[in-house]
């Protein structure tokens, strides 16, 4: 059996607007929601340590480095 790599992605804030669980310039772990997505949103786990749906344009996608985001996770 082959062993499936599991892929994390990650946004940074830009927008915070009406959203008091986001912190701008800050990295969140985004997960996937392909209906949200449709409907212009995206799922994040925000400084609540909850995943909640925030528009899209808050924030900016970004690709970091295998150990930063091994940090980021254990971190969480």
């Amino acid at each position: 059996m082959s062993e499936q790599k599991k892929e994390f992605r990650f946004v940074v804030c830009i927008r915070n607007e009406q959203c008091e669980d986001l912190e701008r310039r800050k990295i969140y772990q985004v997960l996937p929601d392909e209906s949200a997505a449709e409907d212009g949103y995206i799922r994040v786990i925000d400084d609540s340590g909850e995943d909640y749906l925030y528009p899209q344009d808050y924030f900016v996608h970004i690709e970091l480095p295998q150990a930063a985001a091994k940090a980021l996770l254990s971190a969480a």
